[in-house]
């Protein structure tokens, strides 16, 4: 018994020193706090698959009583919120490409006559890339009317004639494939960049760095370069196979995606040389990539709709080289959208390398002072 008692002093200061450091830990013990807790948020106030206020379009070629009593039915669903207005069809075609709607809602001339017939009233143009924003607007095809129509036409079976661009089967791969090529590129970068310098510091091999003319700068390009060209096969594995296996169109210009995906990798990169200035081991490293891997994830519009986060979400998801890449290589491969197109989201990539690289290189110099 004198011996099991012993047994269990020993163990307790073990898990009493092991406790110690783990407090002592702040990046670890810090993830163990925050894992939970961000996911908890996300998950019950970001996270949203009903979408709501999708921007769409309008081309409303009647001008008459009945199509402003239509899109005002349409609004009030709350699925959709009509921010754009266009003379022509052809118009609101180039806007869906371009991004700037998920759908636009031409109204024909001879809407009244539609409405007495019994035939669809008007016609949805609308983005089918993305196969949840596609089936929430499919899904107003049975909208029932409340101003403005008799009430004959709540009994119609199609409202809408329809029209789906780019994925017109609906198939969940279209969407899920190129978003992948962020979700990889994020953690593979960020995780290969954040270890390189902690590794180094972890050899001994920073002291050796310092005795050299190197600057902070260029040891910082240093070590993001390699890793380009191991993101560039990363993205031609998955592209490529997504194409052969899935039957994953790829519609743009491949020196327009090689250009965008060189700038989300350069973004990526440039986030894993800012862990690495806060890590002090590879483990701390690897925490600190989950960490930020969960809301890119989560909040970048690959698994839920953008429009469905609340407003304090969006500006989160706004900061994520993520979001705008997503948007970048979905637009690219399957609408054939150029980077004139997407100019927004290439220059805040850009933005943020190049800040990035310069406080890397900052907090860099610090920690070898």
């Amino acid at each position: 018994m004198n011996a099991f008692s012993q047994s269990l002093q020993r163990i307790g200061a073990i898990v009493f020193k092991e406790l110690r450091q783990l407090t002592r830990d702040r990046p670890t013990f810090g993830m163990i706090v925050m894992v939970p807790l961000i996911q908890l948020l996300l998950f019950g106030f970001a996270i949203n698959t009903n979408v709501r206020d999708l921007p769409v379009g309008v081309v409303d070629l009647s001008h008459t009583q009945t199509a402003r009593a239509l899109i005002s039915d349409l609004a009030a669903t709350q699925v959709v919120s009509f921010t754009e207005t266009y003379q022509t069809p052809r118009q609101a075609e180039d806007a869906i490409r371009r991004g700037h709607v998920h759908a636009v809602l031409i109204i024909p001339e001879d809407i009244g006559q539609r409405l007495q017939d019994q035939r669809p009233i008007a016609q949805w143009l609308i983005d089918g890339s993305d196969t949840m924003v596609s089936n929430a607007l499919l899904a107003l095809q049975q909208m029932p009317f409340a101003s403005g129509f008799e009430a004959q036409p709540i009994a119609r079976k199609n409202t809408f004639e329809i029209a789906l661009f780019f994925n017109p089967e609906r198939r969940s791969a279209i969407n899920i494939v190129p978003g992948l090529v962020a979700i990889v590129l994020t953690m593979t970068m960020v995780m290969f960049t954040s270890a390189a310098l902690v590794r180094e510091r972890e050899r001994g091999n920073l002291e050796l760095l310092i005795t050299t003319p190197v600057r902070s700068s260029e040891i910082m390009i240093g070590k993001i370069v390699p890793y380009i060209f191991v993101g560039l096969i990363q993205v031609s594995i998955i592209l490529g196979l997504g194409h052969v296996i899935f039957d994953v169109p790829i519609n743009g210009r491949l020196d327009q995606l090689v250009l965008g995906v060189f700038a989300f990798i350069s973004a990526s990169l440039t986030l894993g040389l800012l862990v690495s200035t806060i890590a002090k081991t590879q483990l701390q490293a690897m925490q600190l990539t989950v960490f930020l891997l969960i809301p890119s994830i989560l909040l970048s519009g690959f698994m839920f709709p953008y429009e469905g986060m609340p407003e304090a979400a969006q500006w989160i998801a706004e900061a994520l080289p993520a979001t705008h890449f997503i948007r970048m290589v979905r637009a690219i491969v399957l609408r054939g959208a150029t980077l004139e197109d997407l100019q927004p989201d290439l220059w805040w990539l850009i933005g943020f390398t190049i800040l990035g690289v310069i406080a890397a290189a900052s907090r860099f110099k610090k920690r070898l002072d």
